[in-house]
């Protein structure tokens, strides 16, 4: 399980072995591993041509410490350094043979292995001045890899120039960000303009949050973890890996029967949206429960019956909550799939929430009115959660829904949400989850879980791909499952999503929603081979 820790964490956790290490002993161990990646990336090392940025932070000086090495086994360095720089780096780096520019104001630079300036200055002998702009951008578009070490994990707020005009010229193809990428905040992923985008980030101690969710996920690339030596707290985000997810799933064993694996009662397809209900049926029966009771109006009920006879259906007038809950034993509900946001929807939910205990799901159609049952009661989904929080609700929301539910459920102002979550999206979901007292699972790129109590998933598989009708509705139906097979609710939301966004990893491109259900045996099975062996 990969576990993703503030900047605060880092700095308290790197205090005490900076304190008892020899001086420079902890950088050294994040350059080793920076250096490690940088060779993989390279197709040879002798003679390729390396661009250091470097800012005035320990990881500017472990930029340059890693350029020392690099040229030291026969790279050909040049640093560009828009400010002062760390001392020991960029002597270490002048001694191996590399050079240091001076691209920011002030006396300009041009300093080569046997200049006389002292470490980290980089002032140039006379006659030498810094290079121009179309002398940096010719090294940057030229060069074999670059490493950014620009800002470090305490950055914030927008790139000023000269460090701007710098970050603007990595390509991103070739760019490895050290620790963060240049613009990155680190703790929320909020992204400044000009912010680096690099294919690759090498990250030392443990993965900062800021590179799992939100923008900053994007310009992340491919994030390497480095192994420091950092003794830290339980983690506040989690990103389940496929191992996890395999030891999560439930698997029947032989004394298990059809109700003992769980009960799922799903609410969903009406006669407008009839087909959502089959979506969801199909992600339901990969979920593990042993036994689906699917309440749907006619003609949803009609095609549910063709495509899944194993479904037990029971077919409701809209709105007819009575009959819904007199179906039969259910061990958790999923409502939503395929009905509309109105007063009959309205009934169902009202009576889902405030009839039974059991572990709820609400989607689409289900989440304005569930939505309008909190703003009336405000502390209905608290009250109607165990100790354990084991029966907690989950709602399952894209963007435009949670917009629409915060807004009605505790009065935020939905025009302000889009910027909330693009600013902090992980802080957002989380203090939503918090107020509503239920696990939130907001769907799009890299979904995020959040329960009520503050345990927090982002979910790393998915394609965008699954930014398609009716993706979400089997998505409900696969979590619905999982519920009711006994998983806690953030732990389903997350498990569920792992599972949906791997089997959309394995469809064909364009995906519907519709190729989901009859990938998950495959993932399912691949999973629980891979626990076995």
């Amino acid at each position: 399980m990969l576990e993703a820790h503030t900047v605060a964490d880092v700095r308290a956790a790197e205090a005490p072995l900076l304190a008892s290490l020899p001086s420079g002993a902890l950088m050294q161990r994040a350059v080793s591993g920076l250096v490690t990646h940088a060779v993989r990336r390279l197709d040879r090392v002798y003679g390729a041509r390396i661009v250091v940025l470097a800012g005035g932070g320990d990881n500017g000086g472990d930029a340059l410490w890693a350029g020392a090495r690099l040229a030291a086994l026969g790279a050909v360095v040049h640093a560009l350094a828009p400010g002062r720089t760390h001392p020991e780096g960029s002597a270490a780096l002048l001694a191996a043979g590399g050079r240091l520019h001076r691209t920011g104001p002030g006396p300009g630079a041009d300093a080569g292995a046997d200049s006389p300036a002292g470490p980290g200055h980089g002032v140039a002998t006379a006659g030498r001045r810094a290079p121009g702009a179309d002398a940096v951008a010719d090294l940057l578009s030229t060069a074999d890899l670059v490493l950014d070490g620009l800002l470090g994990i305490g950055g914030r707020g927008p790139l000023r120039e000269p460090y701007a005009a710098l970050t603007r010229l990595a390509p991103a193809a070739r760019t490895v960000a050290v620790d963060v990428p240049s613009g990155v905040d680190a703790d929320t992923g909020a992204v400044a303009d000009g912010a680096v985008r690099a294919s690759s980030t090498v990250t030392f101690g443990t993965y900062k949050r800021g590179l799992l969710v939100g923008p900053g996920s994007t310009h992340a690339g491919r994030v390497e973890l480095i192994d420091i030596g950092l003794t830290l707290p339980a983690a506040d985000l989690r990103a389940l890996e496929d191992v996890d997810v395999a030891q999560a799933l439930p698997v029947p064993t032989a004394t298990d029967s059809k109700y003992t694996r769980g009960v799922l009662g799903l609410v969903g397809g009406s006669d407008r949206y009839p087909g959502a209900a089959v979506l969801a049926v199909g992600g339901a029966l990969r979920g593990g429960a042993g036994y689906l009771r699917v309440i749907a109006e006619p003609r949803a009920a009609d095609l549910v019956l063709r495509a899944h006879p194993e479904a037990v259906l029971t077919v409701i007038e809209p709105g007819d909550a009575d009959t819904a809950l007199g179906a039969g034993r259910v061990g958790a509900w999923a409502v939503g799939p395929g009905l509309p946001a109105d007063e009959a929807t309205g009934r169902l939910v009202a009576a889902l929430l405030e009839r039974t205990d059991t572990p709820l799901l609400a989607d689409a159609g289900a989440l304005e009115p569930l939505a309008a049952v909190v703003a009336a009661r405000p502390s209905l989904l608290r009250e109607r959660t165990n100790r354990e929080r084991t029966n907690e609700v989950v709602l399952t929301p894209h963007e435009g829904e949670f917009a629409r539910l915060v807004a009605t459920a505790l009065g935020w102002d939905a025009a302000a949400v889009p910027a909330r979550l693009t600013a902090d999206r992980l802080g957002t979901v989380r203090q939503a989850a918090a107020e509503l007292g239920a696990t939130v699972l907001l769907k799009g790129d890299r979904t995020i879980v959040a329960g009520s109590g503050g345990e927090s998933f982002v979910n790393l598989t998915g394609t965008p791909w699954l930014g398609t009708a009716g993706s979400g509705d089997v998505l409900t139906g696969l979590t619905g499952s999982l519920l009711a097979a006994g998983l806690a609710p953030p732990l389903a939301a997350a498990v569920g999503a792992h599972l949906h966004g791997s089997a959309a990893r394995r469809g064909p491109q364009p995906l519907a929603a519709g190729d989901l259900p009859a990938l998950l045996p495959e993932v399912i099975a691949d999973l629980l081979a891979s626990v076995v062996a």
